[in-house]
């Protein structure tokens, strides 16, 4: 299928072949009718496109300060390749279209295939053919409705929130500043709700049409007849809204808003202005400033958006798709009209030169439409214009040959299930420079990730289909890359199909999940499996522990990991999912405990701080030697983020967050102060594991390892449930 992208790094548009998105559960897959380009938003965000590093650098300030504390805790190398990894990928466009229900996913039952949808969502509601779209994103559209009309779904909602944060009254007064789509849109939503409305625009085009469509004045907010007309309208009181729906720099909208707002009024934030409030202006009179986050309740909730779960309507009436279909619902019954603002209707293969034009001021348009090539077109289509006890499974190998027979001149071909962040910044730049690698397919549920990385790391093929890359025998090893609540059934798969595995941690999240991929490798014989528990195979605490030498004595361990917060919206924080964070990090830790003690745990107690993610674990080992493990998410993020002590028979070993490593014995050693980069062992343990599948030799790490490191991190949820610690028991 084709879809519009972008690459932020070089500003290139283009309609690109990617692969056609797989349909999940709790959505359906759309094929789209009409798509409509936000003149606003999405022409801001091709223009940033456009800008020098410097320019992109002025215009996002929080990415820069993003950027700033990633090189305090990755150091500069491993942040210079994510960041120009991620300016270097094509980033979709488009967020609000109108298409027919091609596929239901499981647990959809109110809609069906060849349903008229209006879909919304800068990640869903592209301007591609086929979009997978999650249950809370669309709603159906009435019947009667023209499907171009229904493409103004998203934008609309956006509008109608805006007001609803406004809380008009029969008969106040607003002022709308900015008539672009948006402002046009609030205009006609205001004036079915009984408000009298003045609108303030340079352009008197927009200003006609918006008259037309109901204001009662509209003019230039440099001239004098803004002010008279708000004047004339409200007896010298001032409008009782202001709706802020400008862009660019000027910081006139706010004073203007403050100048003609009367006492104690509303101004509301819809568009991305400039919001240097006066505050002289908006002191005295009390002026109520509210912002409108796109389009109502629900907006960067991935439980809402991407999980289906409803707010009760009760506590929350209007939700994003309740917005949604409330305007499907004025647009049906005539009380919004939007075929007036549709200045332009372009072939969908006609994307790129569309958006040359817009960019450029050849096209001037309110709202601009893309047609779908199998879509006709309609009439009136405008042209230009306890202690419990945790058992830890065993691992029973079946009769199959553990490693398939293949050249050891032939190179290794690798697939790729997953290219998200980690993989694409991580992995496939080490991958890719490795002689005797070839990347074969990548299999993504989104095709953009799938097409990005296979221009960039040169991927044989790309597709959303799983089972044809699991089926393909000239695939020798599969990398399961994906979100943590997939992994195990992804492993599950590849195993059963005879490939070699590397799956990033956890390679489980549940007991259950573990025996299901442990019952793979009985059935098949297939125990070719690597856990991405890369820091054992970090060169600069490889050195630390040959330098430590042998022990004769218990050891006492300690592992501060300064963890840090996350970001609202991630999808670590999907707990009902995706785990808590620390199963999906805490292998790692725990793994690396392991191997420099050189021992599986026996038992394990976790204990976590009231009110925050943070836990202390303590490992108990055979040999009577412990290991604490200290996973903060309080600490400052100034400090190193992993630093760990060993300590055994007189010596210590120091290691600071894999740029210095010191060991203290009857001689001191200390590594260089200034190492050419953080190495956490990702490129040597990848070199490790294509070595395996060349050589048909055993697995970096043995399986009963990785399986006693799953079953530790598993056990420390049990134990913080019962209180008490947890006895990992012998297999069963």
């Amino acid at each position: 299928m084709k879809q519009v992208v972008q690459n932020y790094k070089t500003g290139e548009l283009a309609v690109l072949d990617v692969p056609v998105p797989g349909c999940k559960p709790g959505g359906v897959l759309v094929r789209s009718a009409y798509s409509l380009i936000s003149t606003g938003t999405e022409l801001m965000k091709v223009s940033e496109a456009g800008m020098s590093m410097l320019g992109k650098a002025r215009s996002r300030p929080d990415q820069v300060a993003k950027v700033m504390q990633s090189v305090a805790t990755n150091g500069v190398p491993a942040t210079y390749r994510k960041v120009m990894g991620k300016l270097d990928s094509y980033t979709p466009l488009g967020y609000s279209l109108c298409g027919v229900v091609e596929q239901v996913g499981a647990g959809i039952d109110e809609v069906k295939v060849g349903d008229l949808v209006a879909c919304a969502g800068n990640e869903h509601a592209l301007h591609a053919e086929l979009n997978w779209v999650p249950k809370n994103l669309y709603a159906r559209v009435p019947d009667g409705l023209a499907p171009r009309h229904a493409a103004f779904g998203t934008v609309g909602s956006i509008a109608m929130q805006g007001v609803r944060q406004g809380e008009p009254q029969l008969g106040e007064v607003a002022l709308v500043v900015g008539l672009g789509l948006i402002g046009q849109l609030v205009v006609q939503l205001l004036t079915a709700s009984g408000v009298r409305v003045v609108g303030a625009d340079p352009d008197p085009v927009r200003c006609e049409l918006a008259e037309r469509l109901g204001a009662a004045a509209c003019g230039d907010p440099a001239s004098a007849a803004v002010e008279s007309a708000v004047a004339e309208l409200t007896g010298g009181h001032g409008v009782d809204q202001v709706y802020l729906a400008a862009g660019g720099g000027s910081n006139q909208p706010v004073e203007l808003a403050a100048r003609l707002c009367r006492d104690r009024g509303r101004v509301v934030d819809i568009g991305k202005c400039r919001l240097d409030l006066p505050w002289n202006a908006y002191y005295e009179k009390e002026l109520d400033v509210r912002f409108s986050r796109s389009y109502g309740p629900g907006r960067y909730d991935p439980e809402y958006e991407l999980q289906g779960r409803d707010y009760p309507i009760g506590y929350v009436r209007w939700t994003e798709r309740r917005n949604l279909a409330c305007f499907l619902d004025l647009l049906a019954r005539g009380s919004v009209d939007v075929e007036p603002l549709i200045s332009h209707v372009a072939a969908f293969d006609d994307a790129v030169e569309t958006y040359r034009r817009l960019k450029d001021g050849d096209l001037k348009a309110v709202a601009v439409l893309f047609r779908y090539p199998e879509q006709k077109e309609e009439a009136g289509e405008a042209g230009e214009a306890q202690a419990p006890a945790v058992a830890v499974p065993a691992v029973r190998r079946g009769g199959g040959a553990s490693a398939p027979a293949r050249s050891a001149k032939a190179p290794v071909r690798l697939a790729f299930v997953g290219a998200g962040n980690y993989a694409t910044s991580m992995l496939l730049p080490h991958l890719a420079q490795r002689d005797g690698v070839e990347l074969s397919t990548v299999v993504t549920t989104t095709a953009l990730s799938a097409a990005n990385a296979q221009r960039k790391f040169g991927f044989a093929g790309a597709t959303t289909d799983l089972d044809a890359v699991l089926g393909d025998p000239s695939v020798d090893a599969v990398f399961v890359v994906t979100r943590h609540s997939s992994h195990a059934e992804l492993t599950r798969k590849a195993l059963l199909a005879g490939k070699a595995v590397f799956v990033e941690k956890p390679l489980a999240l549940t007991e259950d999940e573990l025996a299901n991929v442990l019952t793979a490798v009985e059935e098949s014989g297939n125990d070719r499996l690597q856990v991405g528990f890369n820091r054992r195979f970090a060169p600069l605490l490889q050195e630390a522990r040959t330098r430590f030498g042998p022990r004769t004595g218990p050891a006492s361990l300690r592992y501060l990991v300064n963890a840090g917060r996350l970001q609202q919206g991630s999808w670590y924080l999907q707990q009902g999912t995706e785990g808590s964070r620390f199963a999906g990090e805490g292998g790692h830790f725990i793994d690396t405990a392991s191997w420099l003690l050189q021992a599986d745990p026996v038992s394990v107690y976790a204990v976590a701080a009231s009110g925050n993610e943070d836990l202390q674990v303590v490992l108990r080992y055979p040999d009577g030697s412990t290991a604490t493990i200290s996973y903060v998410t309080t600490g400052s993020p100034g400090f190193p983020k992993e630093t760990l002590d060993l300590v055994a028979d007189g010596k210590v070993l120091r290691l600071d967050d894999f740029v210095r490593a010191s060991v203290y014995g009857r001689k001191r050693w200390a590594s260089s102060r200034l190492p050419k980069a953080r190495d956490k062992g990702q490129s040597a343990e990848l070199a490790a594991f294509v070595r395996a599948v060349r050589t048909g030799g055993p697995m970096p790490v043995p399986l009963e390892s990785l399986v006693a490191t799953t079953a530790a991190t598993l056990a420390v949820q049990t134990g913080l449930a019962a209180g008490a610690p947890v006895t990992l028991a012998g297999p069963r």
